[in-house]
């Protein structure tokens, strides 16, 4: 993180939602540029790329110094690592492959890399947010506990997700590593978590709850401001939402968690209310399976801790720590035996993390590559 945070060297990036185009340039981990916006008008193949060019013109004209490479994040299915991008559903001009990658470093002369938001969301957040972050609160409790492992999600108009093992991102041979939103819905196993985990699911249930038609459904905004009070409307149906969202995304997260063995991230537009669905989530990591014979055990085998939560952060970063001597000698050793995983929320806002995630992935291909 300190060599990342010194680092002179510019990338240009780019945040690319379903409705609008964002860019701006980092050094650093700071943005050095204005942010341009624009709209994607994904319709229409020829404009699009027009304004995707037009954007990051006006963002180089605006850097300090050249940049070194573009670094930023787009909707797949994609073929990142060649910079193809496949058919999406939310911009319809992009059919049949779209070489946006090598388009752009033919026009502008440098390095293009492009991944998907919830890698880089998961990246950033690695390097510089919520993984460090929670390391030094271990290491300030005096734990020899150290993280390495990050799950990373978004929720929001769709279930992002993203890995980083080890310090790297973990993309996939096919590029489509943690595709989190298509493992299977807990309450509703014909369809994908995503239905479960969204805008759209908040307001549906909302709607189911409430006896409302759908489209009369407010925004999850609203409907969680109604679950606290602050707004009328019908509040069971509004904190049954949110329970919901909370069980079957932590369903989610123990099938995630189950291989990945770190800590857990969220971000995205529903992370603003995450008092209304975190209890519901981590009981769900910490529910039991039964066995055959009726006997109850694990869930997971590390216990899940809430870590915006004051009394089970402590407890976390506490864990079971104490000494024990090494056979043979008088020497004695730090020993925790508690395995444990923590849930938590970005600590660099979700744009704020794709852009350093793209930033720190550009040039660590850069660095790869000498």
């Amino acid at each position: 993180m300190t060599a990342l945070s010194a680092d002179n060297r510019i990338v240009m990036t780019l945040d690319a939602g379903g409705t609008r185009f964002r860019f701006s340039a980092y050094r650093g981990q700071q943005a050095v540029t204005e942010v341009v916006a624009m709209p994607t008008r994904g319709e229409d193949l020829s404009r699009c790329l027009a304004d995707v060019i037009e954007g990051f013109t006006r963002i180089r004209a605006a850097c300090p110094q050249p940049p070194v490479a573009i670094s930023f994040a787009f909707p797949g299915p994609a073929d990142y690592p060649a910079g193809i991008i496949g058919d999406l559903p939310n911009l319809p001009a992009f059919r049949g492959g779209i070489a946006l990658g090598p388009m752009l470093a033919e026009h502008f002369k440098i390095p293009v890399f492009i991944n998907n938001d919830g890698d880089l969301f998961t990246y950033g957040e690695a390097i510089a947010g919520f993984l460090p972050h929670v390391n030094a609160l271990l290491a300030e409790a005096g734990s020899p506990r150290h993280y390495r492992n990050l799950f990373g999600v978004t929720l929001g108009t769709g279930f992002g997700g993203g890995l980083v093992r080890g310090g790297e991102l973990f993309i996939g041979d096919n590029s489509m590593a943690a595709e989190v939103w298509l493992f299977r819905n807990k309450l509703q196993p014909q369809t994908n978590v995503e239905e479960g985990v969204s805008i759209r699911a908040v307001r549906r249930t909302y709607a189911e709850q409430a006896g409302i038609p759908f489209a009369d459904a407010p925004e999850p905004r609203d409907i969680a401001s109604i679950a606290y009070g602050k707004l009328p409307g019908h509040r069971a149906a509004a904190i049954e939402a949110y329970r919901r969202l909370g069980e079957v995304a932590g369903d989610a997260l123990a099938l995630a968690l189950t291989l990945v063995d770190g800590l857990a991230v969220i971000g995205g537009g529903l992370s603003a209310a995450a008092p209304l669905y975190l209890p519901a989530l981590i009981a769900e990591l910490n529910s039991n399976y039964t066995a055959p014979d009726g006997r109850p055990f694990r869930r997971l085998v590390q216990q899940a801790f809430n870590l915006e939560e004051a009394g089970q952060r402590t407890a976390f970063l506490r864990g079971a720590t104490r000494e024990i001597t090494v056979p043979g000698t008088r020497q004695t050793i730090a020993y925790d035996p508690l395995a444990r995983t923590g849930v938590g929320l970005s600590r660099l806002g979700t744009s704020e993390a794709i852009a350093i995630g793209a930033y720190a992935f550009a040039l660590q291909q850069l660095d790869s590559k000498r």
